[in-house]
């Protein structure tokens, strides 16, 4: 186990590092930051040369590949972070200085358990990519096949292990302090952010998600998920179909190729919408990085490390949320929060209903140029507070994904509005599973099943309880033995003093993670 020491000198360089790059200084003037956080603050600051605006992606670089997933995670956060610093870490550049070919061509062949010439006829030593996980490598199988082959770069596991364990650590003593902490779960922001991680380093599971993803979206036009090279692809290792195309963020070289991008654009927020909304399974890091268009304007995707799964019930109240919002039910949509247990009892629905409607109603019929889902969510982050509602660690991808989306389809094409684009496709999906028809058939398909399955009709009756709100079992957070649990063991006044400034000093580095990433 790694001892409290290790943990906290690791944050208070991290805590240098951020203060280097200015990204301390609106922790300070933060209202729930303690004093000797703010104190210990200024001292990390004291003869550093700070830009005018705080650069939380560069300092998350510098501090590393495990920072950086971190920033990616908190960028679902603007209810923590603030908008502006959510804004900044959505466009973290996952991008790092690429090992030698020769330490991936014996992660290869370690993996693998051949010699690089029995898989492929050619690998390019130079890679195409180099991110904090892996890096690509474009290469022709012995049949000929052009494939792009992804490898974890060396050590990299126990590097992300070692960081998150003071992840965890920082965690848990933020949110034992109470208060706002408290409310904001910090400790199942981390416990998340552990399984999104590890699931993105085993590249079997990458290449699962590929393949499940691409079941689901078989039958949609103009849309494709790359192949997967199932004996060239382990934990470390994985190979999958070449894509030939341009990258969506070179908006110039699509209009030169003849693409509609007014299209390409709405195409893109239909095809994320049937994902979420009627797959509850979807790309959960469509950065501009990842999406792809073919010669004939097909939309390809790819790196599928980070996914997002919502149950059929939370999709149902997503769907009424957006078209709620979209026409102004704002009722409507505070009767879901209160169904949800997202806000909890002893506030008022109709006082709710009211906070959503100062939210809705300046953004309806405007153009994107003026308004955005952004906003939008920020707007509702604004009044979480004010009704004591927790986090949603299920729709923490989601929220991210929007705010991706919509930047992609709005760089693409600046009149977009994203209500006109998405709001006749939330509109038809809840007529089709909510109405009239959809009922009587889902009643008839629960009274077979009662009949034919008795021993289960408790379980099934449970599951349709609004209480649950549709939110999957969170994982479990980290057991951490808290430092000031240590002294009602009966430890010395001598540690005590040693850890007294140790939780000063930990509090000041969970804090920049808290609050800025």
């Amino acid at each position: 186990m790694t001892s409290s020491r290790t943990h906290i000198f690791r944050l208070l360089k991290w805590g240098r590092t951020l203060a280097k790059h200015g990204a301390l200084r609106d922790i300070e003037k933060h209202k729930t930051t303690p004093p000797p956080v703010r104190r210990l603050f200024r001292l990390a600051r004291l003869g550093t040369i700070q830009p005018k605006t705080p650069n939380y992606s560069a300092a998350l670089q510098a501090i590393g590949p495990a920072a950086i997933k971190l920033g990616q995670t908190l960028a679902t956060r603007p209810d923590i972070i603030g908008e502006e610093a959510a804004r900044d870490l959505l466009q973290l550049q996952d991008n790092l200085p690429p090992v030698s070919f020769d330490s991936i061509k014996d992660e290869i062949e370690g993996s693998l358990g051949k010699p690089v010439d029995a898989l492929y006829s050619h690998i390019d030593p130079e890679p195409v990519g180099a991110a904090s996980i892996a890096q690509v490598h474009r290469a022709t199988t012995i049949d000929g096949k052009d494939v792009a082959v992804k490898v974890l770069r060396p050590g990299i596991i126990k590097k992300f292990t070692a960081d998150i364990e003071t992840y965890e650590w920082a965690a848990a003593h933020l949110e034992a302090m109470g208060g706002e902490a408290k409310r904001l779960r910090p400790q199942l922001v981390i416990a998340n952010f552990r399984r999104w991680t590890m699931r993105e380093l085993d590249l079997r599971r990458e290449a699962a998600s590929s393949s499940e993803l691409a079941e689901h979206m078989a039958n949609v036009e103009q849309f494709e998920v790359p192949a997967i090279d199932w004996d060239r692809t382990s934990g470390r290792v994985l190979t999958l179909d070449w894509v030939d195309g341009i990258k969506i963020s070179r908006r110039d070289d699509l209009i030169a190729a003849g693409h509609d991008l007014n299209d390409i654009a709405n195409r893109l927020v239909h095809t994320f919408l049937k994902q979420a909304i009627e797959a509850g399974y979807f790309h959960a890091d469509m950065h501009q990085g990842n999406l792809f268009v073919k010669a004939d304007g097909t939309i390809v995707a790819i790196d599928f490390g980070i996914m997002g799964r919502i149950n059929k019930k939370a999709r149902f109240w997503l769907a009424e949320i957006l078209y709620g919002l979209t026409t102004g039910n704002y009722k409507r949509v505070a009767e879901i929060h209160f169904e949800a247990q997202y806000v909890p009892d002893h506030h008022s629905m109709e006082e709710f209903a009211t906070a959503l409607r100062a939210v809705g109603e300046p953004m309806r019929g405007k153009p994107v140029s003026e308004l955005s889902v952004g906003d939008m969510l920020d707007g509702l982050f604004a009044i979480t507070r004010d009704f004591d509602m927790e986090t949603q660690p299920h729709l923490l991808l989601l929220q991210k994904t929007m705010v991706m989306v919509e930047g992609i389809a709005t760089d693409l094409n600046p009149g977009i509005n994203m209500w006109d684009a998405s709001g006749p496709y939330v509109k038809n999906w809840i007529r089709g599973e909510l109405g009239p028809e959809a009922a009587i058939a889902d009643r008839i398909n629960s009274d077979m099943d009662t009949l034919l399955m008795l021993p289960d009709i408790v379980r099934r009756l449970d599951q349709q309880l609004p209480r649950q709100g549709g939110a999957p079992p969170p994982p479990p957070v980290a057991d951490v033995d808290l430092l000031w649990e240590r002294r009602k063991a009966g430890n010395g006044g001598g540690f005590w003093r040693y850890a007294l400034t140790a939780v000063i000093a930990a509090s000041a580095g969970a804090g920049a993670l808290w609050m800025l990433g």
